[in-house]
């Protein structure tokens, strides 16, 4: 199908013609009470308002001839870093989701900020075009020569102007990031298939997500085409086919154009976009994912799938991965209901974004060490700003946003997270108070009166002895792993509901070496707490633990009494998750 054919096929199929099943309730609907998920938000909300704008902003404007006299950042947003530029659009993000999840007015006002004075740098450099490099690193990537990659920061600039536009309202958002859209539309016309295939191989984010995106918002049909032309097709041809052909490739830069074949999907109905999408989701997941759920192993998937036991290090899980993961796990629940893309979210969300912040600043990590001995490297505030860093300050500005979803006119609870959800359709508001995953109870409290259908995700890690108690009377009904409670009837004002799902001691083992397993409570990850460490340094050598021997219905033990704890509460401490047995 060549260019023009796609567009008369995206045509034939309206907006939204994928058979989405499920969806999310808005994440201004849901609001996170206290506990472990909102301190986490906490702590994001005090780097971010620790971020002047004139800093951020001082590339762009150097860029565009623009007087700046900020001083400049470092890391990668230092003026001699080639990916400059993209931790600003995670801001505008992280700043739209901020507003939409806490009604933060200043993270708003933060945003509108930031767009004028990014809609000011477009105007000087002429009214499409927009970064904090100039337009010659796109020459270099035309002609081949070595460039970082451009179009990734782009693909985060552009992003974070949707979301200011989607969750904050702001039509100035919309009008720069049309304008970006249609520098990428004039650079990518006259490349010939073979020139642009020859593009896709240097790194571009989600490009094609973002204006799969904006066409929903704008429904233009060049915006279509000039998306389809970021559909990487050597890597979704193997995919679509049913093929795992990842070995050798860097992850993150692959799930990103996997996100933006299932979007693909959602505005088209091409089954073939979906294929690809689900045979991604199910081959990462089953076979190239470890006992957190997050994936690669310095930044890459060097094995086979289910080779995992060689590929532990101090650089395993980028943490990009696993929020790029955690989007692309929504989108396929929503078209299947399968239980198996929650309990997938759960593990990851609790053990590979959790505890990737740091209490004190809000700083996050690039990786999460699975080699014993390791520990959490946290970045620092103006002098780190990896992609991770950028990902990080959005994973927690959204943590409620895949607690609650809608199942026709039901309601399903997917997570256990303190939150309250707004109803405002049926009037109602349904209240979580729960400490887990601290603790096995959550009790909902019904405000209204409404008839519906509360379906209570029962995850494949509940051992037996599950509970579900009515206004505090037990009911016969409860449902297998992997299943749900379905409470159906009319709900009246302040009727409550308690669920308990028990967390038994299992072992997660290697799919190649059945020797070496983690220890887990449930969904989390348990670790051995191996001492102290506080440097925010490059990692030094592991310590070495020993072999040891355990039954795996038994509550853990490991050798001189180390402490085992969670591994999403392993902060400034040495730990070893995988356990080599005798």
């Amino acid at each position: 199908m060549n260019r023009r054919e796609f567009v008369m096929a995206a045509m034939l199929a309206p907006a939204g013609a994928g058979p989405v099943k499920l969806e999310p309730f808005p994440l201004g609907r849901v609001r996170l009470k206290p506990g472990p998920f909102l301190d986490a938000a906490i702590a994001n909300r005090k780097y971010m308002a620790s971020l002047p704008a004139d800093r951020l902003l001082h590339t762009f404007r150097l860029t565009a001839g623009l007087p700046s006299t900020a001083a400049p950042l470092g890391g990668w947003e230092a003026p001699i870093n080639e990916l400059r530029g993209h931790f600003p659009g995670h801001y505008l993000s992280g700043c739209a989701l901020r507003w939409a999840a806490f009604g933060d007015d200043e993270m708003k006002s933060r945003a509108a900020q930031l767009v004028a004075e990014l809609a000011k740098c477009q105007k000087a450099l002429g009214g499409m075009y927009l970064s904090a490099f100039p337009e010659e690193f796109f020459d270099r990537l035309r002609v081949g020569q070595n460039v970082w990659a451009p179009f990734y920061t782009l693909h985060k600039i552009m992003a974070g102007l949707l979301d200011v536009h989607q969750l904050c309202g702001n039509e100035q958002a919309l009008s720069v990031l049309q304008g970006m859209a249609q520098w990428t539309s004039r650079w990518t016309q006259p490349l010939g298939d073979a020139h642009m295939a020859r593009v896709l191989e240097r790194e571009y984010g989600g490009m094609n997500e973002i204006l799969y995106n904006l066409y929903g918002v704008a429904k233009s049909d060049s915006l279509m085409e000039t998306a389809a032309r970021f559909d990487h097709q050597r890597v979704f041809n193997p995919l679509a086919e049913g093929r795992d052909e990842l070995k050798g490739l860097h992850s993150n830069t692959m799930i990103p154009k996997i996100i933006g074949a299932a979007r693909r999907y959602e505005l088209t109905g091409e089954r073939r976009m979906r294929n690809i999408a689900e045979t991604f989701w199910r081959t990462v997941t089953n076979h190239r994912c470890y006992c957190t759920g997050g994936t690669s192993n310095g930044e890459s998937w060097a094995t086979e799938p289910g080779q995992l036991s060689k590929e532990l290090s101090g650089y395993t899980q980028e943490c990009c991965c696993t929020y790029n993961m955690l989007k692309l796990t929504r989108q396929v629940y929503g078209w299947t209901g399968d239980p198996r893309c929650m309990d997938y979210y759960e593990r990851a969300l609790l053990n590979g974004i959790l505890g990737t912040i740091h209490p004190d600043d809000g700083m996050t990590v690039y990786y999460v060490p699975l080699q014993s001995g390791y520990w959490k490297l946290f970045g620092l505030p103006y002098d780190a700003f990896w992609c991770c860093t950028g990902s990080g300050v959005e994973s927690f500005s959204k943590l409620a946003d895949t607690v609650f979803w809608r199942d026709g006119d039901n309601l399903r609870v997917n997570l256990y997270v303190a939150s309250e959800l707004d109803w405002s359709e049926k009037k109602i508001r349904i209240v979580m108070d729960t400490r887990f995953p601290e603790e096995e109870v959550a009790r909902l409290t019904i405000r209204g009166s409404a008839r519906f259908a509360l379906k209570l995700r029962i995850p494949e890690w509940t051992q037996p002895g599950g509970s579900v108690k009515v206004n505090g009377k037990p009911i016969d009904a409860f449902a297998d792993p992997g299943g749900a409670v379905v409470l159906d009837r009319e709900w009246k004002d302040g009727e409550t509901v308690e669920l308990r799902l028990p967390m038994g001691n299992w072992q997660w083992r290697m799919p190649d070496d059945e020797s070496m397993r983690a220890h887990m409570k449930g969904p989390l990850v348990l670790a051995a707490d191996l001492g102290e460490e506080r440097t925010r340094a490059t990692p030094t050598k592991p310590r070495a633990i020993p072999e040891y021997q355990t039954e795996p219905a038994k509550p853990p033990a490991t050798p001189d009494g180390l402490a085992l704890k969670p591994l999403y509460q392993m902060i400034d401490r040495r730990y070893a998750t995988y356990w080599k047995h005798a």
